[in-house]
């Protein structure tokens, strides 16, 4: 994983970035993390650097990266949003986490707070239960602190890495 700038971050930003670091590193099988607010904005990433992959390819008419954070955002949010739906038409209460088994690979979405969502595409050789419980580490830890203020950061500093990167 390439660690991105914390530099000029508050510490509830540096934070949360270790702790999205510590899941990656730590937890076996894990290939992308994602971090999504509620209206489907990529807020943190265990890849940002394929972020930039992913533009450069599309700009140059090439498929992007599989897997890269940003497929991995889009994918996670409308999954949140179509369980979300179901929840709703089922009169169910609120979706506290989904799970995807692909023959290679597993998708997990789980609730962060506020209708921010947290992604994690694993391989097919994960712990399906080791991932799920260190994700549920990780979004009580990361839940409290995920402010209106901390995502517009978080997505600030994203925006500013694109675009020091794009230059």
């Amino acid at each position: 994983m390439t660690a991105p700038s914390t530099f000029g971050l508050s510490s509830e930003a540096r934070n949360l970035h270790w702790l999205l670091s510590n899941l990656v590193e730590e937890v076996p099988g894990i290939q992308s993390v994602a971090v999504v607010s509620s209206d489907g904005l990529l807020l943190l990433s265990s890849d940002p650097g394929r972020n930039t992959e992913a533009r450069e390819a599309l700009e140059a008419r090439r498929i992007g990266p599989r897997g890269s954070a940003a497929d991995l955002a889009t994918i996670v949010s409308g999954i949140g949003s179509l369980t979300i739906g179901a929840a709703k038409l089922m009169d169910s209460g609120p979706v506290k986490h989904t799970m995807v088994a692909m023959e290679e690979g597993s998708l997990f979405v789980m609730s962060i707070s506020d209708g921010s969502l947290l992604g994690v595409h694993g391989s097919a050789d994960c712990d399906m239960s080791v991932v799920a419980y260190h994700m549920a580490l990780f979004v009580g830890r990361a839940g409290h602190v995920l402010t209106p203020e901390l995502r517009s950061e978080l997505r600030k500093s994203l925006e500013d890495a694109s675009a020091g990167s794009a230059r």
